[in-house]
Order: structure tokens, then sequence, then C-alpha cells
């Protein structure tokens, strides 16, 4: 059963600035961990990215939604990456808020 995993990420950007940096880092993310993680679908729709991915051979798809003050990952996991995910949190949360400090 898909279990959701769910990240709020904090910033003080405009929205458009927003965007784009988690573009870049989507995009960064993809090349970097492209051994393990491939990004199949990347739809945005407004202040909203809907997306599908593969991890270790499981599918699992979600979304990141914009809002003026943070960002929130959630994403549907099957068992499987649910467990590892979890322990990956706060390795997300963390580049997750480098990305989107305000300099």
């Amino acid at each position: 059963m898909p279990q959701p995993f769910i990240v709020s990420l904090p910033h003080k950007l405009d929205k458009d600035e927003a965007r784009r940096r988690l573009q870049a880092g989507i995009g960064k993310a993809a090349t970097q961990f492209g051994s393990v993680i491939s990004i199949d679908e990347e739809i945005w729709s407004g202040d909203r990215l809907t997306f599908k991915i593969t991890a270790l051979k499981q599918h699992a798809s979600g979304t990141i939604d914009l809002y003026d003050d943070h960002v929130q990952l959630e994403v549907m996991l099957p068992w499987l990456l649910a467990g590892i995910a979890h322990g990956a949190q706060a390795i997300i949360r963390e580049r997750g808020q480098r990305l989107l400090e305000k300099k």
C-alpha cells in the first residue's frame, strides 16, 4: 500500500524565484542521482508540479506545491521506498533549505 511522504520547506522568496530554483534543483538532482532515480514526468500547472519518478525500479508519483512562504513536497511511495525515504528526509530538508535560502 502506498504511503505519503511529505516535506514542507519554508522560504522567503517570491514565487517566481522559488520556482526557478526548484526547477534548477530538480534538474541538478536528476543528474546527481541519475543512477538511482529517474524523473519520468514533470508537469507544471500554476504553482503545482506533478511528477512521476522511478527509484530502485519502484514507481512513485507526487506533487510539489509552491506557496508564498513555503514549498510542500508530497510523494506517494511504495512500501520499499517509504522505508528509505524517511531515512533520507533530513537530507532532503537540508538540501531544500539551501536551495530556497534567500541570498
